[in-house]
């Protein structure tokens, strides 16, 4: 029981990170409905700039700041980086093909998530790099018989609020109402003076800097980052905001959860090689009989 137990905490800890990336994923994609798969790939970026960071600052500094000081400046840089190259890519790539059909955005979404790839392989190389541990390894459920460290809680203590606030964001701050109407009908938004590119951008802004809290939380929690990270965990993340109901920020934590709790029984019980084919295989059925996913609301088709 207390082993069943324990693989239940990993798979909600790892579907915490898999929500955090969502996160983001969803928030794009409720305001244009474009699948932004260069997301991942951002939020590697973001990673690969954090162990820059503490690279360039070296163990002196570091240790004068502390762990807590390193963290948060990496919590402060990296989020502003992710955020600032999501709005440029907005700009230059998405924003001139957004009347576009919808799959020219996509073919260019997955056109950057090569270059940045290429990108992160250029800046770190093709090998695996060690992520400093900053918050420590050390067991909060000493004598119980399961494993939650700090790293654990750091997870998720940062991807339920950021949903919380998130939500509360977008349902009663004007940017979020500006949000919700531009999501609803751009051109009515246009005619009711909503600046669309600006809400737009905002989004973007918005994902990006999820990108980057996701990418210092997860070198943290894993110890280790490597440029194909991004391809992995988003395609998760991606199937994390599907299987929630992409569009929904509850959803998107939702599915996350479930995915990591699915992977993490699938790799115990059913076995590692196995896992993947469980957790997409569950997606399929319950997308049979919940078409919108698990907390998505039916929309009707814009005419």
């Amino acid at each position: 029981m207390t082993d069943l137990a324990q693989f239940i905490l990993i798979g909600l800890v790892t579907g915490s990170l898999y929500a955090l990336i969502a996160l983001g994923y969803t928030m794009v994609y409720g305001i244009i409905e474009l699948i932004n798969f260069a997301h991942g790939d951002l939020f590697m970026l973001g990673s690969f700039l954090a162990l820059t960071i503490v690279g360039v600052i070296g163990a002196t500094v570091a240790g004068s700041l502390g762990a807590a000081g390193v963290m948060a400046l990496l919590l402060i840089v990296c989020p502003v980086f992710c955020a600032a190259v999501n709005v440029a890519v907005d700009r230059i790539v998405y924003k001139p093909i957004r009347n576009a059909p919808k799959l020219a955005p996509l073919v260019s979404a997955i056109g950057v998530s090569f270059i940045f790839q290429n990108v992160g392989l250029f800046w770190f190389g093709a090998q695996d790099k060690n992520f400093p541990d900053f918050a420590g390894g050390s067991n909060l459920l000493d004598g119980t018989g399961l494993r939650f460290t700090w790293e654990d809680l750091l997870v998720v203590s940062v991807t339920l609020p950021t949903m919380v606030l998130l939500t509360l964001f977008v349902k009663y701050t004007p940017l979020g109402k500006a949000m919700r109407a531009t999501a609803q009908n751009p051109t009515a938004a246009r005619l009711m003076g909503i600046d669309v590119d600006r809400v737009i951008s905002a989004t973007f802004a918005i994902g990006g800097a999820l990108a980057g809290v996701a990418a210092v939380v997860y070198g943290t929690y894993t110890n280790t980052v490597s440029y194909q990270m991004g391809f992995t965990n988003g395609l998760y993340a991606f199937t994390a905001a599907v299987l929630g109901g992409i569009g929904s920020l509850p959803g998107a934590v939702l599915g996350g959860l479930v995915i990591g709790v699915v992977r993490s029984l699938g790799s115990a019980y059913v076995g590692e090689q196995w896992s993947e084919a469980l957790v997409f295989g569950i997606l399929i059925v319950i997308l049979i009989f919940r078409p919108n996913g698990l907390l998505g609301a039916k929309t009707r088709e814009k005419v």
